[in-house]
């Protein structure tokens, strides 16, 4: 199955899981998984969340990602993932100068 996300509405969301300024992606979700393209401009962040009942990997495309998981701060640059695991809580932020953008996958619901 072919997902384009430049034919899939953009939708932009404030204060994404109480972060900071807005998350702007691109979406398809079923019953087994969301399967986003974000985007991050300066300043923007998504607050701090747990992944109780699922896991989360992103890929960045574009920009630097500052994660703060298990209370360690990180750096992910282009061509590198970060992996939330279920249990587990996270936070992204763009601390950059440039739009962060990344490639997130979201296992289904247990």
């Amino acid at each position: 199955m072919k997902i384009d996300f430049n034919k899939i509405e953009e939708t932009t969301v404030s204060h994404f899981k109480g972060g900071e300024g807005h998350y702007i992606m691109r979406h398809y979700t079923d019953d087994k998984v969301k399967i986003m393209r974000g985007k991050l401009e300066p300043g923007c962040s998504i607050g701090m969340h747990c992944h109780e009942m699922n896991c989360e990997v992103m890929y960045i495309l574009s920009g630097t990602a500052t994660y703060v998981c298990d209370g360690e701060e990180e750096k992910v640059l282009p061509g590198e993932v970060h992996y939330n695991p279920m249990g587990k809580e996270h936070t992204l932020m763009n601390k950059g100068e440039e739009d962060l953008v990344f490639f997130a996958v979201v296992s289904e619901q247990r």
